[in-house]
């Protein structure tokens, strides 16, 4: 299957592909706020959920990744797993490029709604949506997905689902 690219700036976007499962896992561990998950998780989210994925590039090294899925209860909802940033990057919009990046594809078509959870202290998520909603002149609800007791072992933050939309195509 081809990689979709499309070039803004000097960034390239594109699917992710199993390749740049490591690159993301390294990106993503020199961001503080993010939840790391394993490396593995990364190479099959870069392998299996490419569609919904974007990663951007920008001719040196790997500066942004969104993972994300069509919900399959709710085919008109993209539920985006992880937004992440470079932080030689952030401040220029790149993360609202990257969710455009997605939603202008085929895949997402019958796309309306986009969801994400967000801990509450994490603000630059919660900049991020709300920022979204605003500028596609949609609503951003926003309800408790998970309270702290439903995370095992170590202590988790709530984390509140944020719905955007529904998108006007």
């Amino acid at each position: 299957m081809p990689t979709t690219k499309e070039e803004v700036k000097n960034y390239v976007f594109s699917e992710p592909e199993k390749a740049d499962g490591a690159a993301v896992y390294e990106m993503i561990e020199s961001i503080p706020i993010l939840d790391l998950n394993s490396s593995y998780s990364y190479l099959l989210w870069c392998e299996f959920f490419s569609e919904t994925s974007v990663i951007v590039n920008d001719g040196k090294e790997t500066v942004g990744f969104i993972s994300g899925f069509i919900n399959p209860t709710s085919p008109d909802t993209l539920f985006i797993w992880q937004v992440a940033v470079a932080e030689t990057e952030r401040g220029q919009g790149l993360a609202t490029k990257m969710i455009d990046s997605i939603l202008n594809r085929q895949v997402c078509q019958g796309v309306e709604y986009v969801e994400a959870t967000v801990s509450p202290s994490n603000q630059p998520s919660q900049k991020l949506f709300k920022g979204f909603a605003e500028k596609k002149n949609v609503s951003c609800d926003i309800s408790v997905c998970f309270e702290e007791d439903d995370f095992p072992g170590e202590e988790h933050e709530q984390e509140n689902t944020f719905r955007i939309g529904p998108l006007k195509n």
